[in-house]
């Protein structure tokens, strides 16, 4: 709160009459402001449409008309106050659409010159100033905690609930405080200490369980739903068969992300290849390894059929995705928000513009995950090299791989792996992606059931030998694809 004291003092010197100050933080805004009035001797009024007039600390009272609900007396007290008082009005805005009486008022306030003239600030959690006054006001933001300031909000309602609980002290471990210290970023200091209050009472303890609670409750704070959704169910990296070269690179890379150091921040990375090959699982697995939120971008949700809104779109949800870091943002199948053309009046080439300024000059710890099933339909600016860290190639997996997945499905649905030979089902369905190896383990269950009988090795076969995988469906496509890929790409396996 100390430098956000010196920091207004310094507005207040520049002798600017009009403040905005946009929080949900309210509280601590008046707090704030209060300090700000005692050290430098200050009379302190507030405004709200429930309570009138009045004044804080050692002001001087208003009268019984000054202290009237109405905005309109309140602002006419303000301006020909001759002391150079503070005065906050709480939520005002709404008396300011279609009444140019506030509005003049307003304006004559802000004009007002003189040392010795009061100055008005406006707090709400969102403000548009009207037109006429806009170049007048100067906005000031509180600033967020720092993580020493997050780490103490977490110790003192760890505190408050053994206080509350005979001296029962929270459980935890250093690595998940840490965590939920990080993943807390972003927030005001309200909003902090009611989420650290919330993860600590259910149970008395922090653990790996309340993160995804903690991100998700984050999320929905910042009402991020609509273009971005938040994904609840992040696999467990463990759940993705293969891909042993993506595991070893996000490993080596994981501790300089969460050191959140601008200079030396991993970018993301460009997963290419076959329809099911396991890239939208990696893609959620990231967020898993790594104990972060995942955001997806919706293409579809994004675009908007009047000029420029698609653009304020993008702009608004990577704006958003930066309030949720650090976490990872997943663009699925970028091709088809992204993709070149000349029949979208230029939507798509303004969108690329829009997305390419943010990847060169974001700061926040966002790591970008970008999924493509059709390269040959994205824009070279893209793919280029200082995009991302690295563009893998996710390939069809190899009989060790198609093992193993099918060990993971398998095991998912109770069938234990050990009854089964999984190295002839994996030679049996060579050319199978991963989502058609999953599709035939379902579809083995619904035969098994309908036959009234258990899955066994036989029912596994002859589902196997009754697909054909998109392999041998789309094969000329997967060879184009194969040779794009080649020198141009990092094998994912």
């Amino acid at each position: 709160m100390i430098n956000d004291i010196h920091d207004l003092g310094l507005v207040l010197d520049s002798k600017v009459k009009l403040v905005v100050i946009e929080s949900w933080d309210e509280r601590r805004v008046l707090e704030t402001l209060t300090s700000l009035a005692v050290k430098r001797g200050l009379g302190l009024y507030t405004w709200a449409v429930t309570e009138g007039l009045q004044r804080l600390g050692f002001a001087a009272d208003v009268s019984e008309e000054s202290a009237s609900l109405e905005p309109e007396a309140a602002l006419k007290l303000i301006k020909h106050d001759p002391q150079p008082n503070l005065y906050v009005l709480c939520d005002l805005h709404p008396f300011l659409v279609d009444n140019p009486k506030l509005v003049r008022l307003l304006k004559e306030i802000a004009l007002a010159e003189g040392a010795h003239k009061p100055t008005l600030v406006l707090v709400s959690h969102a403000l548009k100033l009207p037109v006429e006054v806009q170049r007048y006001a100067a906005r000031f933001a509180l600033a967020l905690p720092s993580e020493d300031e997050l780490l103490a909000i977490v110790r003192d309602e760890a505190t408050r609930w053994s206080e509350g609980n005979r001296g029962a002290r929270v459980r935890t471990d250093n690595r998940t405080l840490q965590q939920v210290v990080k993943n807390l970023r972003g927030m005001s200091h309200a909003e902090a200490r009611a989420l650290a209050r919330r993860v600590i009472c259910d149970d008395g303890a922090i653990t790996q369980d309340d993160l995804p609670e903690l991100n998700k409750s984050k999320f929905q704070l910042l009402d991020l739903e609509g273009v971005l959704s938040f994904e609840y169910d992040t696999a467990r990296f463990a759940e993705v068969g293969g891909l042993r070269t993506f595991k070893r690179w996000l490993g080596e890379r994981e501790p300089v992300f969460l050191a959140a150091k601008a200079e030396d921040l991993p970018k993301g990375v460009m997963l290419v290849g076959v329809q099911g090959g396991g890239k939208s699982l990696a893609a959620k697995a990231v967020a898993g390894l790594w104990g972060l939120p995942l955001l997806r971008l919706d293409f579809a949700c994004l675009y908007n059929k009047f000029f420029g809104e698609t653009e304020r779109n993008l702009r608004e949800a990577l704006q958003l995705a930066e309030r949720m870091a650090p976490c990872v943002l997943w663009m699925d199948e970028i091709e088809k928000g992204l993709a070149s053309g000349d029949q979208d009046g230029g939507v798509s080439q303004r969108v690329l513009g829009t997305l390419l300024t943010w990847m060169a000059e974001r700061k926040a710890p966002v790591f970008l995950v970008a999924t493509a099933n059709a390269i040959d339909r994205l824009p070279p600016e893209l793919v280029r090299k200082g995009r991302f860290d690295e563009l893998f190639f996710v390939d069809l997996p190899d009989a060790e791989v198609r093992a193993e997945i099918f060990a993971i499905h398998l095991q998912r649905r109770e069938l234990g792996p050990a009854q089964f030979d999984l190295p002839a089902l994996a030679a049996a369905c060579e050319g199978f992606a991963g989502a058609e190896i999953e599709q035939a383990v379902v579809s083995a269950l619904y035969a098994a059931q309908a036959r009234q009988q258990s899955v066994d090795q036989a029912l596994l076969l002859q589902m196997i030998h009754s697909s054909s995988p998109l392999s041998v469906v789309m094969a000329e496509d997967l060879a184009r694809l194969r040779a794009w890929a080649d020198g141009r790409t990092v094998s994912a396996d």
